[in-house]
């Protein structure tokens, strides 16, 4: 008897998306760049001094076409894999010696090339904001922030392809196909698609007011404006980003604190001594006549380099016992110049505060004030000291 051939064929779609998939896989290394540089792009003296419509360029290394290629060392099976291989895996590496020329010593070896790709403020921001929050915000009597998002509740014939359903779409297919007697998932015709459509639903959540507060005595030098800026920079836009309508207040203090405006209060010099309390005493009055403890989650953040006047920190203590006892959380962030100062005794006094809703960050580096955004803006806080 003599047998029949068969065939088998299966097409790889994937090779007629190899555009798309280049595309994809660019921007997911640029965003894994992006990532491990977070830190130090969080502090970019181009970003904190712009006017927030900055493009940041991010070093992304090239990545080489495949590519055949003979074999010096002859060995056997060379080309053949197991089929277990996936993308990104790393199937083999160069053995040649020597150093490619990073670190102090010379080295003998050709480097890598790296091109910069560009990104937005907004992308930046998306991702450094991707898992902060409001810590601790519950539900008081005026519902202030609104929190957009999208339900879908309806089905319909005609839409945009991108919110194609393919599964209500197969099975119309499949049952106008039923019904002419062949039953089968193909052919699909345009009169088979089902797109999703959703409405927009607005949320109605918890009120919040932050405070912000910064040292701007003559203590306060170059780096140490240039930290607390950057960490209030940030912080305005995340919450302007994830809140409608979070209340933001501004003080400065030296020895007396005020409110200013937003624009005073990244721009004003810094001049006269410290004496922190008064921030906190100006925060506590704002709070008694504009913004009630069981109408708003209450935010306090301030920011100094410690150098208070000696007699006003056990007032310090007291006045951050009463905040705590208003608030949902408060932070004080501590910028030493390393060279020169060691921790404070106004740190060395908020070490005996217990409560776990005060956080207090440490920052000698430029590349701290992401973790500080971290530890003031995770969903469930905790107490921690960040130290170099």
């Amino acid at each position: 008897m003599e047998s029949v051939p068969f065939l088998f064929n299966r097409e790889d779609w994937s090779l007629h998306r190899k555009g798309q998939l280049d595309q994809q896989r660019h921007q997911q290394k640029v965003k894994e760049a992006i990532r491990k540089n977070l830190a130090d792009l969080v502090a970019e003296e181009s970003i904190i001094l712009s006017d927030g419509k900055k493009v940041v360029k991010v070093p992304v290394r090239s990545l080489e076409e495949y590519r055949f290629r003979f074999d010096p060392g002859k060995q056997r099976h060379v080309g053949h894999g197991s089929g277990s291989e996936r993308p990104g895996d790393v199937i083999a590496r160069d053995g040649a010696h020597g150093k490619a020329g990073k670190g102090p010593v010379a080295g003998d070896r050709p480097g890598f090339d790296y091109y910069e790709a560009e990104v937005t403020i907004d992308e930046l921001a998306e991702l450094i904001f991707e898992d902060l929050g409001l810590p601790n915000l519950q539900q008081k009597r005026r519902p202030e922030l609104v929190s957009t998002g999208y339900e879908f509740n309806d089905v319909r014939r005609h839409g945009a392809m991108a919110n194609l359903d393919k599964r209500r779409t197969l099975l119309e297919a499949f049952r106008r196909n039923a019904l002419a007697g062949e039953p089968a998932f193909y052919p699909v015709r345009p009169e088979d698609l089902r797109f999703k459509t959703w409405d927009e639903a607005m949320e109605m959540r918890a009120s919040a007011v932050v405070l912000a507060m910064m040292d701007t005595s003559g203590s306060m030098g170059t780096f140490e404006k240039y930290i607390a800026r950057s960490f209030y920079f940030w912080m305005v836009r995340f919450l302007r980003t994830k809140y409608h309508h979070v209340q933001i207040v501004f003080i400065a203090h030296d020895t007396k604190a005020k409110e200013v405006t937003e624009e005073e209060f990244f721009t004003k010099g810094e001049s006269g001594g410290t004496k922190c309390s008064s921030a906190y005493e100006l925060a506590l009055s704002i709070i008694e006549e504009r913004f009630p403890p069981d109408e708003y989650n209450i935010y306090a953040f301030h920011f100094s380099d410690g150098d208070n006047f000696p007699s006003d920190n056990s007032r310090c203590v007291k006045l951050v016992g009463d905040l705590l006892e208003r608030a949902s959380a408060v932070g004080y962030g501590e910028i030493v110049n390393s060279r020169y100062y060691s921790d404070s005794t106004l740190m060395s006094v908020y070490q005996k505060i217990e409560d776990p809703r005060f956080v207090r960050v440490t920052i000698r580096d430029k590349s701290e004030v992401y973790p500080a955004l971290r530890a003031f803006f995770r969903q469930t806080p905790e107490r921690e000291v960040i130290t170099a």
